[in-house]
C-alpha cells in the first residue's frame, strides 16, 4: 500500500505534463492557421504576430483561442525602437537580452509589439523598416 502511495504524485506530474503539452500543441496549431499565407511570422511566450499585405497584427493566447491584440499598418512606420519590455520608456542596448518590444511610430501613433528575445525583435526591426519603404 505504501509502494502505491509512493507513485501518486508521478502519476499527477505525468498528467499535469500532458495536460500542458496539450495546450502548447493547441496553441501552436492555432497560431499556424492564423499566420498562415503571412510574409513574416512570430510565435513566443509574449504572443504571435504576422504581417499579411502591409499589415502588422498581433495577438495573444487566452482561454483556448488567439485574441486579436492590435495592428499596425507598416506604409505608416516613420521609426522601430526597442525598448525594454517592462521597465517604462528605457530603450534596449546592443549587449541587452531577453524580453523587450518594438515601439512602432508613424502616422500620429505608436503602438508597442511584445517579443521574447531580443535577437528575434532586432532582426524584425531590419525586416519591418526594408518593407516599409517598399510599400511606400
Amino acid at each position: 500500500m505504501s509502494h502505491g502511495l509512493l507513485w501518486l504524485p508521478l502519476l499527477l506530474v505525468f498528467v499535469l505534463l500532458t495536460a500542458l503539452g496539450w495546450l502548447e500543441r493547441r496553441r501552436q496549431r492555432l497560431f499556424r492557421e492564423w499566420a498562415e499565407g503571412s510574409e513574416l511570422a512570430k510565435l513566443d511566450s509574449c504572443g504571435g504576430a504576422r504581417l499579411v499585405d502591409g499589415l502588422l497584427s498581433w495577438c495573444s493566447f487566452e482561454a483556448g483561442q488567439l485574441k486579436q491584440d492590435d495592428f499596425f499598418v507598416i506604409k505608416q512606420l516613420e521609426l522601430v525602437e526597442l525598448l525594454s519590455l517592462g521597465s517604462g520608456e528605457a530603450p534596449l542596448t546592443e549587449e541587452s537580452q531577453g524580453a523587450c518590444r518594438l515601439r512602432l511610430v508613424g502616422g500620429g501613433e505608436q503602438k508597442d509589439l511584445p517579443f521574447a528575445d531580443s535577437e528575434r525583435a532586432r532582426r524584425w526591426i531590419d525586416e519591418l523598416m526594408s518593407r516599409s519603404r517598399c510599400e511606400l
